[in-house]
């Protein structure tokens, strides 16, 4: 089979590797759609590597007699692997399994992956939007739910990549006032398209008190990083009002200074991160992409793996949304 590679500083390939087998709960999957995440930032670095990919749309071809699911089920591959049998994974939490480890790469012909974690596709929900179960609104799917927000409530967005912009899908679904902050004016404009009602720069140096002005010194009921910065970290804390909830998605490793009297005691704020949703949610997240058409605005580009140095180039200039590969063109 192909798969992608990183075979340079701003090179990526394709290259042949053996075909999976199953064994027991692990299943082969054909790859149909992989979308792209952060893998922009090993290209940019030049480390080589053909473990690249962490989520895909496809169909089982191959599965053991204790699989639990079966050849022809169309699936959602979810990121990482779990063992199956601790009481995270029991629990639709497998993402937090104390045993998970990282997958076979998805972009790639195929994949194997535990059966547990694949999620059969709706016949009604195309290949392309089913793939926007992982990373592009699972995880402000998951913080969305653990904070119950609705229509009452505004919610600030800091960071517009994709996961970002899922973000605002997901708020909007809900029926949330968004206010969002981002520098890039592609993905600004984008939000603003989907329903934000105000993005803010970063770069501003009186970035909170613009807020306060013109959403109430009082503060948004809820704070949602996805950009992964100290500096959005920030804003979040100081923008959220009391008894407010913040959830940091994006991944970061540095350290955000907080002063827990300031903070937090006196605020009365909770803090959470949100890796990835309970797969028990599941049903409820391919309503969402069936019923809410915002949701086939965070596909901006569509490759064939053919074509998968155009893909990463695209990725990188971050002039995109969500950027999907087909392993079979």
């Amino acid at each position: 089979m192909k798969k992608v590679a990183v075979v340079g500083k701003r090179r990526v390939g394709l290259v042949e590797a053996p075909i999976p087998s199953p064994s027991d709960e692990m299943v082969v999957v054909k790859v149909n759609v992989a979308p792209m995440c952060s893998e922009y930032k090993t290209y940019l670095s030049g480390k080589e590597t053909d473990c690249l990919g962490h989520e895909a749309v496809g169909e089982v071809v191959e599965a053991s007699s204790v699989s639990r699911v079966h050849i022809g089920d169309r699936v959602v591959a979810m990121p990482l692997n779990g063992c199956g049998e601790c009481r995270y994974c029991l629990a639709g939490d497998y993402i937090h399994c104390l045993n998970n480890t990282m997958q076979d790469a998805t972009m790639a012909q195929y994949v194997l992956k535990p059966s547990f974690i694949l999620r059969r596709v709706p016949d009604d929900i195309p290949d392309e939007l089913a793939s926007l179960a992982c990373c592009a609104l699972g995880p402000s799917f998951g913080a969305f739910e653990r904070m119950s927000l609705n229509a009452y409530d505004t919610v600030l967005v800091t960071g517009l990549g994709p996961v970002g912009l899922g973000a605002v899908v997901n708020a909007r679904f809900r029926g949330a006032r968004v206010i969002a902050v981002e520098s890039n004016e592609y993905r600004a404009n984008l939000a603003r398209e989907i329903g934000a009602q105000a993005v803010f720069d970063p770069s501003d140096p009186d970035l909170v008190a613009e807020i306060a002005n013109r959403f109430g010194a009082s503060g948004v009921d809820y704070a949602i990083d996805c950009s992964g910065t100290v500096a959005a970290h920030r804003t979040c804390i100081d923008v959220v009002r009391r008894k407010g909830q913040v959830a940091l998605v994006g991944e970061c490793h540095h350290e955000t200074p907080i002063v827990a009297s300031r903070d937090f005691i006196r605020k009365g704020l909770t803090l959470f991160g949100s890796w990835h949703y309970n797969l028990n949610d599941f049903p409820k997240l391919m309503d969402m992409i069936r019923t809410f058409p915002a949701v086939k605005q965070l596909v901006s580009h569509v490759y064939p793996m053919s074509q998968i140095q155009q893909a990463f180039e695209t990725s990188a200039s971050q002039q995109c949304a969500k950027i999907l590969i087909k392993p079979w063109q």
